[in-house]
């Protein structure tokens, strides 16, 4: 029987997990898209992700909901993030 040596166990996880890590190619972004159409893009699906967060807090109780105001508030911090890096961007003249 051959035991794999730590390094060959090693180098077998690095490559996992950069295997795991590569988007999906159904998802990409077409290459040459400017910063601002993308972060307009990110600011719009958090605005989404907020919609859904507030609506599913608004049929949920206790413990469960409060999970979701938290997420939703985490949702809102990216939101003002995103918002700040447009309002500093030039806009092309």
């Amino acid at each position: 029987m051959i035991k794999d040596s730590p390094d060959n166990s090693a180098s077998e996880s690095e490559k996992q997990t950069k295997t795991s890590n590569r988007p999906c190619p159904i998802f990409t972004i077409r290459q040459g898209v400017d910063s601002e159409t993308l972060l307009v893009h990110a600011y719009e699906t958090l605005a989404s992700a907020n919609v859904m967060a507030t609506e599913l807090s608004s049929i949920l109780t206790g413990p469960t909901c409060n999970l979701v105001l938290g997420i939703q508030q985490m949702i809102v911090l990216a939101q003002l993030s995103v918002n700040g890096v447009l309002d500093h961007l030039e806009s092309p003249q």
